[in-house]
């Protein structure tokens, strides 16, 4: 074990992020004067940009930006509207009624456009005003949307579990979409229950229930949206297509229902939303390739052995490894986006938990779990800074209400980690996963 080059290889790499450096260089930097400590400067700099090089060689990344694509087409094609009202059909007359129709939207369109943040502002920026003229308090509001929002990181299609796939050595993307259903739904119910006994304590106003005609009118509506989850995943454990060619399916069938069907996209606006979705997934690429070489350099000096070595060392007992790993990663969500964080600590964590005998599928949805809590949380949380914007309240106030929220998930995410069939059920069931 190398020790100078891990001390290296981490020092660095937070020095950097205390003073501001983008992510992505900062990994990719901290790779290069890692593996400098143990190799001549030229062959770190061929070690690292085959890695990196290497890295973005993957037929399974092309779904990435397929599917960011087809989110930000269906952000601007009338979808957010559509499913807020399919859900207020779903969410009845229950007390704070606009709190469940926030969180089954966001569950409807974060699963659709597999983007948290995107939820947050589409869903949460057209409730917002109908939940303040309902009378309900802004700052609840907006810690419903906030915690409500990353459920869509968890329900298919997600980008998170794709690069989960990517950097766990080939995890099956179609077993993972499948795991990712009921700890989604999970999440979300969570959510509910908070949300349904805070609204039952202030007595929020409950809703009118919709007539039978009216409700068969906004399912229809909504239909063409939500048809999109069961042509991707119907189309995945049906074995028609690919993950990959899935995302590209997605593209073109959100590009016919913004631009044909519902009618509210132009092709003019087309070129814009192209070049948004090339910004955001070059983000994604160059964190992913970067993070190849940080894999590489923290494999060189035997970092992921010597973690697993001092897990081990503390206990043998799974329960309380894995407890431990979980409160590591609520710590590191906290400081850190899920992106890299997925990218530096799988391999540093997934060893140990095969170690334990983790299934792959079941440890990725548990670590994609934990980590969306963290989108919730200052200082960084992108949910929590969205989520505050467009219900135009301070973080700062936000912050307490939050906290029974935070509970109610931690403890779903104990019932993830410690019932493997939460995640493990429907792949095994319509894929035969093993």
């Amino acid at each position: 074990m190398d020790w100078s080059a891990m001390l290296a290889l981490f020092g660095s790499f937070f020095l950097m992020l205390v003073l501001g450096v983008p992510i992505s260089f900062a990994i990719g930097i901290s790779s290069i004067i890692s593996i400098a400590m143990v190799l001549p400067f030229d062959a770190t700099l061929a070690v690292v940009s085959q890695k990196m090089a290497s890295g973005l060689d993957s037929f399974t990344l092309l779904s990435i930006p397929f599917f960011i694509l087809a989110g930000n087409i269906m952000n601007r094609g009338g979808i957010a509207l559509r499913l807020i009202e399919f859900s207020k059909v779903l969410a009845g007359p229950m007390p704070g009624a606009l709190a469940h129709v926030n969180v089954i939207a966001n569950m409807l369109f974060g699963s659709i456009s597999g983007s948290a943040v995107a939820a947050a502002a589409a869903v949460g920026g057209t409730m917002s005003p109908l939940q303040k003229k309902s009378g309900y308090d802004p700052v609840y509001c907006a810690a419903v949307n906030i915690t409500s929002c990353p459920t869509g990181l968890l329900i298919p299609p997600s980008n998170a579990l794709i690069v989960y796939s990517l950097i766990s050595g080939g995890t099956s993307i179609g077993a993972l979409f499948l795991a990712g259903y009921v700890p989604g739904l999970l999440m979300g119910l969570g959510v509910m229950l908070v949300a349904g006994v805070i609204a039952k304590r202030r007595n929020y106003p409950v809703s009118e229930r919709v007539s039978l005609a009216d409700a068969w009118t906004i399912t229809l509506r909504a239909l063409p949206s939500l048809g999109l989850v069961v042509v991707i995943m119907g189309g995945i454990v049906a074995g028609i297509f690919t993950a990959t060619e899935a995302s590209a399916v997605a593209v073109v069938y959100t590009l016919l229902l913004a631009l044909v069907f519902y009618g509210e996209l132009t092709v003019r606006e087309l070129p814009k939303i192209i070049l948004e979705s090339i910004m955001t997934s070059s983000m994604i690429m160059l964190l992913i390739g970067a993070s190849m070489a940080m894999a590489w350099a923290m494999a060189n000096a035997d970092i992921p052995y010597m973690i697993s070595d001092a897990l081990m060392g503390i206990s043998e007992n799974p329960i309380v490894i894995l407890l431990i790993i979980n409160v590591i990663l609520l710590v590191v969500g906290v400081f850190m986006d899920m992106t890299p964080a997925l990218l530096i600590f799988t391999p540093i964590f997934l060893p140990v938990a095969k170690d334990l005998g983790m299934d792959p599928v079941h440890f990725g949805i548990m670590m994609t779990f934990n980590l969306c809590i963290g989108l919730c949380t200052p200082p960084v949380g992108s949910a929590l800074f969205v989520g505050c914007s467009v219900s135009g309240v301070k973080i700062d106030k936000v912050v307490k209400p939050l906290l029974p929220f935070f509970v109610v998930l931690i403890l779903c995410l104990l019932l993830v980690t410690y019932i493997p069939q939460v995640s493990l059920f429907l792949p095994q069931v319509l894929l035969g996963y093993q």
